[in-house]
């Protein structure tokens, strides 16, 4: 039995190769760049209106104070979206102008209209009054101001958000290249696992593939479910297995058969082929009997997952995701902080993931109580929770007010960390 960070250590370098690929931006929602993405205009285009108001060159106000005031007059009106104005333009004239409309030269700043006073009024207006001088560059979005040509915009290993998509297609930017999606090919194991709605006594419903199959959108994979291995169906099994290594399957995931029991094939059969790199039974609750496995000379990979909920919830939080995010070249998840509510007390060699409450106090402090039913059949307390505390090994009591290290249940909690 290894330490959990000595599996993770073997992860990091069991690398499979997934791919690049072009995608349009309609689509590249939860999709991981694999390179960086530069600006490839100027934005905004032009100077333009931050407000509606009215254009003036700033030096024709020089002179102007609340003794000397000067009549503007009104040559015509901007929109936004009109085409560049190109008429010549006098001393002491303006034009109305609206919020992103371009601003023609040689005007270098804007009145807001709430401030104009109109001349002969504001219904039948010709000019504007300006009694003051009025500051060069006024309510001005200057050309380039937020992005040049050739700025870095979205950096390689970023998860596409709908806040990217907005800057994507604002900038005009159409296709980008990122990692392929990993391809899992997941298996429920055992006799007892049943997809009907009415079961009998001896019989357990096969949750477990629906819940991995729920996460595929936030968890940047394409999930196919294989379906129930039987207890006697290792052969089967196997050949699942030799035919992976000829698809485009990069992941098998199983869920039960994975411990030392009499029916607990998975393990017989990895290890029938040759392996580079490999692991069973991490010091880790829940989920300890937990396997990895990656293919020699082939980019693909097993993991078999315990077959209890709650440890084949823990084990793909906290083994296959990470792996996912490593192949995607996402960079590492850093957990974030919280102090304990209550005291725990687990078995001092082994990481534990506790399903636990985080809430917030009024001064803003982030707080989680270790949740009662931690036992891995127990779902009420994993409905209960909506944080997973780690606990390190090599401690043995956690007492309350300490710090913890959290980690959000799924990638929809909290996409960045």
């Amino acid at each position: 039995m290894i330490s959990y960070n000595k599996s993770k250590s073997i992860l990091k370098k069991s690398i499979i190769k997934l791919g690049d690929e072009f995608i349009n931006t309609n689509r590249c929602l939860n999709r991981v760049t694999s390179q960086n993405i530069y600006v490839n205009s100027f934005y905004p285009i032009g100077n333009n209106a931050a407000f509606d108001g009215y254009a003036i060159k700033s030096s024709d106000t020089n002179k102007l104070d609340n003794k000397i005031g000067k009549k503007f007059k009104i040559i015509g009106s901007i929109a936004a979206g009109s085409k560049p104005i190109k008429k010549k333009i006098k001393k002491f004239q303006t034009f109305e102008i609206m919020t992103g409309a371009l601003l023609p030269k040689p005007f270098d700043t804007i009145i807001p209209v709430e401030q104009i006073n109109f001349y002969p009024n504001k219904k039948y207006a010709k000019y504007i009054l300006i009694n003051k001088k009025i500051p060069k560059f006024q309510h001005v979005r200057f050309r380039g101001s937020d992005y040049k040509k050739g700025d870095l915009l979205i950096s390689q290993g970023t998860i596409i958000q709908s806040n990217h998509i907005l800057a994507l297609k604002t900038l005009g930017i159409k296709m980008i290249k990122v990692r392929k999606k990993p391809n899992i090919l997941f298996f429920s194991t055992g006799n007892e696992i049943t997809n009907k709605d009415k079961i009998l006594d001896w019989e357990v419903r096969n949750s477990n593939c629906h819940y991995i199959h729920s996460l595929n959108q936030n968890f940047l994979f394409n999930f196919k479910d294989g379906g129930i291995l039987k207890d006697n169906q290792s052969s089967l099994f196997k050949s699942h297995i030799i035919k992976m290594l000829k698809s485009k399957v990069d992941l098998i995931i199983t869920s039960g058969a994975v411990s030392a029991g009499k029916f607990d094939f998975v393990p017989g059969v990895v290890n029938e082929f040759k392996l580079s790199n490999y692991f069973k039974n991490v010091a880790i609750r829940p989920g300890k009997p937990i396997l990895f496995a990656k293919i020699k000379g082939k980019s693909k990979a097993v993991f078999g997952l315990p077959g209890n909920p709650i440890s084949s919830a823990a084990c793909f939080r906290f083994f296959v995701y990470p792996y996912l995010r490593n192949l995607l070249g996402i960079k590492e998840e850093i957990s974030f902080k919280a102090v304990l509510k209550n005291e725990f007390k687990k078995k001092k060699d082994f990481t534990r993931f506790v399903k636990s409450k985080l809430s917030t106090t009024k001064n803003g402090k982030l707080e989680v109580r270790i949740l009662k039913g931690q036992e891995s059949f127990r779902i009420k307390s994993f409905i209960q929770s909506n944080i997973w505390v780690m606990l390190p090994s090599n401690k043995e009591i956690f007492k309350k007010g300490e710090i913890v290290d959290c980690f959000f249940p799924n990638q929809s909690n909290k996409i960045f960390l």
